[in-house]
C-alpha cells in the first residue's frame, strides 16, 4: 500500500508543528516530527554547512519510519511530515549561500503527495533555536519556499490566518487529494 505524504513547509515560527499536530490528530495518524530541532537541541545552535546534511539523514529517517510503521499496520491515512529537505535547501542557500549535492539529489528521489505553505500571518514566538524573528526576513524565506514550490508538479497551496482557519484550510486541501 502507499502511503500518502503530505508535508508542512515555511519559515520557522509559521505553525508547522502545531498545524502538524492538528493534521495528524485529525487524520488519528502518525506525524513526523522535525528533526533539526532534536539535532539543535542536543548539539547547539553553532551548526556547520556540513551539519545540514547530517540534519538531512535525521529528517529522512523519521519519514521513513514512520511510512513503515503505517504500511506494517497496514493503515490506509496519510502521512504527516512537519519539515522536509525542501527546507534544508532553503535554510542552507540563506544562510551558506550552497546547499549539498546529496540533499538536492535526495530532493529529486523523495515523492510526496502535497505541500502546504505556512505563511507568515502568525506571531513570531520566541525560543532558542529560531533565528530570525523580524518579518522582513521571514517574508523573504516565505517567497522562497513559494518559489521552490512553484517549480514543482505535487499540488501545494498556501496557509494563512488563525490557527483554527490554517487547520481547517489543511484539512480540505489533504482531504482533497485522498
Amino acid at each position: 500500500m502507499a502511503i500518502k505524504k503530505f508535508v508542512i513547509v515555511g519559515p520557522e515560527s509559521t505553525g508547522k508543528s502545531t498545524l502538524s499536530q492538528n493534521l495528524a490528530a485529525h487524520f488519528k495518524t502518525e506525524w513526523v516530527r522535525e528533526y533539526a530541532r532534536e539535532y539543535l537541541e542536543v548539539n547547539g545552535t553553532k551548526y556547520t554547512f556540513q551539519n545540514l546534511y547530517d540534519i538531512a539523514l535525521g529528517q529522512l529517517s523519521g519519514e521513513d519510519t514512520s511510512v513503515k510503521h503505517l504500511q506494517e499496520a497496514n493503515k490506509d491515512i496519510p502521512l504527516i511530515i512537519d519539515t522536509n529537505l525542501y527546507v534544508i535547501k532553503v535554510w542552507s542557500e540563506f544562510v551558506f549561500n550552497k546547499c549539498d549535492n546529496r540533499v538536492l539529489t535526495e530532493i529529486t528521489k523523495r515523492k510526496y503527495d502535497g505541500y502546504l505553505l505556512c505563511n507568515t500571518d502568525v506571531n513570531w514566538i520566541k525560543d532558542n533555536l529560531r533565528e530570525y524573528p523580524d518579518l522582513e526576513t521571514r517574508e523573504k524565506l516565505f517567497h522562497y519556499y513559494k518559489e521552490e514550490l512553484s517549480e514543482q508538479k505535487t499540488p501545494w497551496i498556501i496557509i494563512s490566518g488563525s490557527y483554527e482557519e490554517r487547520t481547517k484550510q489543511a484539512i480540505d486541501f489533504v482531504n482533497g487529494l485522498l
